[in-house]
């Protein structure tokens, strides 16, 4: 354990996944294509999305670019490192390391959160008010809403920076995490941190919580709506909420699981860490193509335009 003069611990030890060799290179090679798919997925969709005039112009769409954007940073914040752990016996991380990791992660998370809730809210006014759709949410509007998005994430993962960056670390400084996080941090401090568990779950937790709710309420009315009002389109309108549903669920349930919960931990933490920070932003691109038929016809537009330019160039 490396400490400073006035025994102010400086690096954290990573326990990781797995103590075993053997198991780890063989992690190194699932997880390193895993953050292949991470980040070629979620660069088509960015790509797809700015090339296509057609869904350039769809607010749904505009939302899924800066969702796919967002999923392909959080899948940089703890997978480069975790990677080159598995690869050497230390795992170490510096304080200020740790810190950053604490502050994009939290950052990019309730961003995402926040958006994934404006985009349940894009999706009642379509299928509830669709005669206004596009004069309600009109572009300006939907940046305006991005934007919220992107400062709530900040002001949030500021107050998680703010209640690990007060707390004294003189003693412990193993993780049994593969990357740092408040819940585990907090538990290595010199003193009593009732108060500041309190505050993660009030913050976090409750975030996480609220957020989820709001979601599940928003579709559990576009599904009524759609029982109730329309016909023609409701098979497309339910697949497009099938998707965000599955996307909803994957985030949530870990976060809720995670941060809800204060003065406790279970192995199966890093079961639900690893689902927060890699599985899920892995799985939102296959989730949002494999059942959108638009996103598909424009890949294919994408794929004829590339070929033909490319043969086009070497004629």
């Amino acid at each position: 354990m490396k400490k400073s003069n006035d025994s102010k611990v400086t690096e954290f030890v990573l326990l990781g996944l797995s103590s075993s060799w053997e198991l780890q290179l063989f992690l190194f090679l699932i997880f390193s294509l895993f953050y292949m798919t991470v980040v070629l997925g979620n660069l088509l969709i960015m790509v797809t999305v700015q090339a296509d005039a057609h869904l350039l112009q769809s607010p749904m769409y505009y939302f899924l670019g800066h969702l796919s954007f967002i999923d392909l940073c959080l899948g940089c914040v703890t997978v480069p490192k975790m990677l080159r752990d598995f690869l050497q016996r230390g795992k170490i991380i510096s304080f200020s390391g740790c810190l950053a990791q604490i502050y994009f992660l939290h950052f990019l998370g309730a961003s995402e959160m926040f958006l994934l809730t404006v985009m349940a809210y894009d999706r009642y006014v379509a299928i509830c008010n669709p005669l206004h759709y596009l004069t309600l949410m009109n572009r300006q509007l939907c940046f305006q809403l991005v934007f919220a998005c992107w400062c709530g994430g900040f002001i949030h993962s500021i107050t998680q920076v703010m209640l690990v960056i007060q707390l004294p670390f003189c003693g412990p400084n193993e993780l049994d995490n593969f990357y740092c996080d408040v819940p585990q941090v907090i538990k290595l401090a010199c003193m009593d941190t009732y108060v500041v568990e309190v505050l993660m779950v009030s913050n976090s937790g409750l975030l996480s919580l609220i957020c989820f709710f709001v979601l599940l309420f928003s579709y559990a009315i576009i599904l009524t709506t759609l029982r109730t009002r329309f016909h023609q389109g409701r098979s497309k309108a339910l697949s497009t909420c099938a998707s965000h549903l599955t996307v909803v669920s994957l985030i949530f349930v870990p976060c809720v699981f995670i941060y809800l919960r204060p003065f406790c931990s279970f192995s199966v933490d890093k079961i639900f860490s690893v689902f927060y920070t890699v599985i899920t932003p892995m799985l939102n691109p296959l989730i949002y193509t494999l059942r959108n038929a638009d996103m598909k016809t424009a890949m294919k537009k994408l794929r004829k335009k590339y070929v033909a330019s490319f043969f086009h160039s070497k004629g």
